[in-house]
């Protein structure tokens, strides 16, 4: 095959799955359905929880902290689902990542809440990522899987996610760390 017959047979794959993932969404994820109420909840109400509770005196800070850990777990999840490791199969709009609730809000202000109480009170950021973690993996995305929410296939399990969580908030700790300390000698 060709280069361009590839590209011709990928966008009209594409666009075939483009329609069934909108079909299915209008079905079985859309307004009318108990499930888009949940995933839009947790897409508001953490973000509602951050409002309250930031530290404005520290905000690009944790912001930043943030930002980090809905990056590294959106291109996670990409791939987890794109191979279909990961499938969360209730969202908000078929046109957004799957797991817009997760990686764009809920894990994100999870960690950056960890992240702002330890920073703020002196607590090891390490050990309550690793608390933090199980609870996602172990409890919240149990709860996922037994409503139906999510699915884990090929091998993919709990243990995974634990482990994922626990690596992409290490990271976005260490690169704040990293950029906090740029700008203090700069600063300094």
């Amino acid at each position: 095959m060709s280069y361009s017959e590839y590209w011709e047979q990928i966008f009209s794959q594409s666009e075939k799955m483009n329609g069934l993932i909108s079909s299915y969404w209008r079905e079985y994820s859309g307004l009318g359905t108990w499930q888009f109420w949940v995933v839009l909840a947790l897409m508001v109400l953490p973000l509602v929880i951050v409002y309250l509770s930031i530290d404005r005196t520290r905000i690009f800070e944790i912001f930043f902290f943030g930002y980090t850990v809905h990056i590294l777990w959106t291109y996670a999840d990409s791939f987890l689902e794109r191979y279909s490791y990961f499938v969360h199969t209730y969202f908000l709009f078929p046109m957004f990542p799957y797991a817009l609730n997760m990686t764009a809000s809920a894990l994100p202000v999870g960690f950056l809440l960890i992240y702002q109480f330890c920073t703020n009170h002196k607590k090891s950021f390490l050990i309550y990522t690793i608390l933090a973690s199980a609870v996602f993996a172990f409890g919240f995305a149990t709860l996922e899987e037994w409503a139906g929410m999510v699915h884990f296939k090929k091998g993919m399990n709990h243990f995974y996610i634990f482990l994922i969580d626990i690596s992409i908030a290490y990271a976005a700790y260490f690169l704040t760390m990293f950029v906090k300390r740029m700008s203090e000698n700069i600063k300094g």
